[in-house]
């Protein structure tokens, strides 16, 4: 297998934790992850150090995936270089993708007009005011068309690059990069973005109940179930879910499920009635079209275009 070329578009002064996100996700057999810069030499980091980058923008006519991993100050225009360098690298087929800020840049090429995008919260009314054309939407974590995909604000970054690992490679791939991370195996793109003003307690956090509702899929959990296993009434389970998660328990509890149901498409031979089961959602004929709604395919199509791609 020819690994997948991606490569990061940088500029003074770089923020390093999404060039770091993207960099921890695309590397392995599977990806080859390197930077460039306009300008190839020292470059100022926000972190108060500088990083040697000895690629020029040449680097992305041989991308695959070009990455924009943050773009500041965000009032800074791409120069006509980088602008003709990204249309090139998308005419030729590669996806543009950018983290937080990043999307300034996308934005600026024009191949954002028309669709939809996002980034941090607090950029997205400065993104809509600049490019009207782009239809900004600030609460979700990352959107992506296939050919240009954004995320929100930093940490989203990891969540859109696992997604890309998803499409092209499939979720057991992913999971095992995610469980490398030690992060979730699958965000969805549609939860809000966490914006909440105070942090959130030891006792109020979710992380217990959602890794033992992870470990008991195959449980018919329910609103309640969940409540009682942190002793709280279902509306308080609601709203912390909303408060940390941005969904409802049961929305997280069906991406839980079709994500566990995707591995097993890839990576085993069971029946589909055997896979409904042990994701808990009962009968073949719910977990069809459970699994059809979130993924826009047929589990059987699911599992032939992924078993013929993974070697």
């Amino acid at each position: 297998m020819t690994p997948h070329r991606v490569v990061a578009l940088v500029k003074p002064p770089q923020s390093t934790f999404e060039l770091g996100c993207a960099a921890a996700v695309f590397r392995g057999e599977r990806y080859t992850f390197s930077v460039c810069t306009e300008a190839p030499g020292e470059i100022e980091t926000v972190n108060g150090f500088t990083m040697l980058v000895p690629r020029g923008l040449r680097s992305l006519d041989r991308a695959d995936t070009v990455l924009v991993p943050g773009w500041l100050p965000i009032d800074d225009e791409p120069s006509p270089a980088i602008l003709r360098a990204l249309h090139r690298a998308h005419r030729r087929g590669a996806r543009l993708v950018s983290i937080c800020s990043g999307s300034f840049a996308l934005a600026a090429t024009g191949l954002l007009d028309g669709r939809s995008a996002t980034t941090h919260w607090e950029y997205s009314e400065a993104l809509q005011r600049r490019y009207p054309a782009v239809r900004v939407d600030a609460d979700v974590l990352y959107i992506d068309h296939g050919d240009v995909a954004t995320s929100a604000g930093s940490g989203t970054g990891i969540d859109l690059c696992l997604q890309l690992v998803r499409a092209d490679h499939g979720a057991a791939y992913a999971a095992r990069v995610a469980r490398r991370m030690v992060m979730p195996p699958h965000r969805e793109g549609g939860q809000v973005q966490y914006r909440a003003e105070k942090p959130v307690s030891s006792t109020d956090s979710l992380s217990p109940l959602l890794d033992w509702a992870t470990d008991n899929l195959a449980e018919p959990l329910t609103l309640d179930d969940l409540a009682a296993r942190l002793t709280v009434s279902p509306r308080t389970l609601t709203r912390r879910f909303t408060e940390q998660l941005g969904t409802t328990p049961g929305q997280w509890l069906l991406a839980q499920r079709v994500a566990r149901a995707r591995v097993l498409l890839e990576s085993t031979d069971l029946p589909v009635e055997t896979i409904a089961h042990r994701v808990g959602l009962s009968t073949a004929t719910n977990f069809r079209r459970r699994f059809q709604t979130a993924v826009r395919t047929t589990p059987s199509a699911y599992r032939r275009a992924f078993r013929q791609a993974t070697p």
